[in-house]
């Protein structure tokens, strides 16, 4: 994986126009005025106790010498810079070049750019290294892509530290039984631990966003339940039930029933265990599973 170099970020760098400057300038006190974060849904963390807590609190992330972390849309760095203090190694994942620019002058002739790697691309598809830690502020429009990709990820990592919108990082916590109890809390529940840390609000940020924010700490279960995710998250889909009975035939040497009606024979064990008229997202994850 190639190394932040300024060489490689300075073309990206210098590629704002005179016309970009000026107008985006007019517009400082609602949006970015040097990069573009709107288009990319992130928000700027600029008060550095916060980034300070995340880096140095024994207990949010417990970052060790010897962790390899991954940060997902790290921006200018402000709290790439403080992980970096703390860990061997740090692979940012950032959409925007300019962005990855800025964060390759930080480190420029310092000891940490050695620890650097900057991948530039999509989180959701990027080939992602090995890492012990996650630590995210997560730009909006890839919260739930971010989290299950996460969790999808093999080998697992130690903890993920995630910045969301408050209403998102809520309903992740959120118990069985309550109003935010959702098939989202219940499929993050099931493959991890997951509680809130803190709450951030939009002052923190720039440009401040519409919403407030939260931290929440992801802790993933290893090993993990032995159910497939990709199944798990399409029960109630009759055709996943169907196939999944053919190919079990197929495997036992047993002849298929081409007139068996899976859809009554689920809702006859449904309704024999008491749950026929439970809506499966406002479960407990036993009675579920």
């Amino acid at each position: 994986m190639p190394r932040a170099t300024l060489g490689r970020f300075s073309l990206a760098a210098s590629s704002l126009s005179k016309n970009q400057s000026t107008n985006e300038g007019t517009l400082a006190g609602v949006r970015n005025p040097i990069f573009n974060t709107e288009r990319f849904g992130q928000h700027i963390l600029k008060n550095p106790q916060i980034a300070q807590t995340y880096a140095y609190n024994s207990y949010i992330a417990n970052l060790r010498p010897t962790d390899k972390v991954l940060g997902v849309g790290p921006g200018t760095g402000n709290l790439t810079v403080k992980i970096l203090e703390k860990a061997k190694n740090v692979t940012a994942v950032e959409m925007d070049p300019r962005m990855a620019a800025e964060l390759t002058k930080r480190v420029q002739g310092k000891p940490e750019q050695r620890k650097l790697d900057i991948i530039i691309g999509d989180f959701v598809k990027a080939d992602l290294p090995y890492f012990d830690v996650c630590i995210s502020n997560t730009p909006y429009q890839i919260s739930s892509p971010l989290v299950f990709r996460l969790l999808s990820h093999r080998p697992t990592f130690r903890v993920a530290i995630l910045m969301f919108q408050r209403e998102f990082a809520m309903r992740l916590v959120a118990q069985p039984g309550t109003e935010l109890w959702s098939r989202l809390s219940t499929n993050v529940q099931l493959y991890s631990k997951v509680e809130l840390v803190m709450h951030v609000g939009k002052n923190n940020f720039r440009p401040a966003p519409q919403v407030e924010s939260s931290v929440i700490r992801l802790v993933p279960l290893n090993p993990p339940p032995p159910i497939k995710f990709e199944e798990f998250d399409g029960l109630g889909v009759i055709e996943m039930l169907e196939q999944n009975r053919r190919t079990w035939c197929s495997t036992q040497n047993k002849m298929i029933d081409d007139g068996a009606n899976i859809k009554a024979k689920v809702e006859e064990v449904l309704s024999s265990s008491g749950y026929s008229e439970q809506q499966a997202a406002k479960m407990a994850l036993d009675n579920l599973l």
